[in-house]
């Protein structure tokens, strides 16, 4: 294999493994620990009041 074909395989795993990451990290923002929706909480508590 040549160096570009290296550096172009290199690239695309970068590149999937940042894609993994921010998409990871935006549902792990989106819900708690117990699996629920963090902006749902919020509607159900000033819903019940």
């Amino acid at each position: 294999m040549s160096l570009g074909d290296i550096l172009y395989i290199i690239a695309i795993i970068l590149f999937v493994y940042l894609t993994f990451g921010i998409i990871r990290n935006y549902y792990k923002s989106k819900f708690d620990h117990e699996g629920r929706r963090i902006d749902m909480q919020e509607e159900e508590k000033s819903n019940q009041k």
